[in-house]
């Protein structure tokens, strides 16, 4: 079991947030039902997406057996066994554009570009802002409200 470091508060209501990274990293939806796995012994208290009595692959109903304690059907057992359907491509190693560090400017300075925008620009959409300065829309918001 690998510990992520987050921790989220239990509200008043006894409810919890899952942080993003884990529901994109396990798939778990907004709305998506969910199973609790408790350990009582080592005080452990783990949550995974409940698929239900179907197949973990194509979500049949039809002919269910465990596999390595997941539910799978007839069918894609028998594939996995005959390897049906399965292609083997090369692939080649993807490379990850490097993301461009922002450079923190002061909050004057952007101000002073913000207004000189404004005024050259008067029609142009926050966004268009952010783009030319660099910055998000929510900072382009913030400093409108300073100016």
């Amino acid at each position: 079991m690998k510990n992520t470091g987050m921790t989220r508060p239990l509200d008043q209501l006894g409810r919890i947030v899952i942080p993003i990274e884990i529901r994109n990293t396990t798939g778990i939806e907004i709305g998506d039902p969910l199973e609790f796995y408790m350990d009582e012994e080592k005080g452990f208290l783990g949550i995974g997406k409940y698929n239900g009595v179907s197949c973990k692959l194509c979500s049949s109903a039809q002919d269910l057996s465990y596999f390595k304690s997941s539910l799978l059907c007839r069918q894609c057992i028998l594939e996995m066994k005959g390897n049906v359907g399965v292609t083997l491509t090369p692939v080649s190693p993807v490379k990850e554009k490097p993301k461009k560090k922002r450079v923190h400017r002061p909050t004057l300075e952007l101000l002073r570009s913000l207004r000189k925008l404004i005024r050259k620009h008067p029609e142009a959409k926050q966004s268009q802002y952010a783009e030319w300065l660099g910055v998000s829309q929510g900072r382009i918001s913030q400093l409108k409200k300073l100016l």
